[in-house]
């Protein structure tokens, strides 16, 4: 069986504990940050990419290998992976994340009047990304 991370319709909301009153990028490391990888992934093509796209290209980047293995792919998945709401894009650094009817994404800065029309839509599934802290 094939584990999912995928979206459709869905509005993460940032974590209650997240400490950025407004999105930021992520800072660049000489090897990237999931958080960073994360980011470029998904603000090179706005709703090009699934989170299962996004999640197991950060991975294979990270372990170097082909991002359009399918046999790896296929592997990486037989197993649960954590979703966009464990990613540090939502927890840390102030991003909304959109995944459409398709289940592609795109970010959405806090601090922005589409993420206050997004939070307030009730047509979207809404979560929010995962605490840092246990409350």
């Amino acid at each position: 069986m094939e584990h999912t991370t995928n979206y459709r319709s869905t509005f993460i909301e940032v974590a209650d504990d997240c400490p950025a009153d407004g999105a930021t990028e992520p800072p660049t490391t000489e090897k990237p940050t999931i958080a960073a990888l994360h980011y470029r992934l998904i603000t090179e093509q706005p709703y090009a990419r699934t989170s299962d796209d996004v999640i197991f290209e950060t991975f294979a980047l990270r372990a170097g290998i082909a991002s359009d293995d399918d046999d790896a792919r296929a592997v990486f998945f037989s197993k649960g992976q954590p979703c966009l709401r464990s990613s540090p894009l939502g927890k840390r650094y102030g991003w909304g994340i959109l995944h459409d009817a398709d289940g592609r994404v795109a970010l959405v800065p806090r601090e922005s009047e589409e993420y206050a029309a997004l939070a307030a839509d009730p047509s979207l599934a809404h979560t929010r990304a995962m605490r840092s802290r246990r409350a």
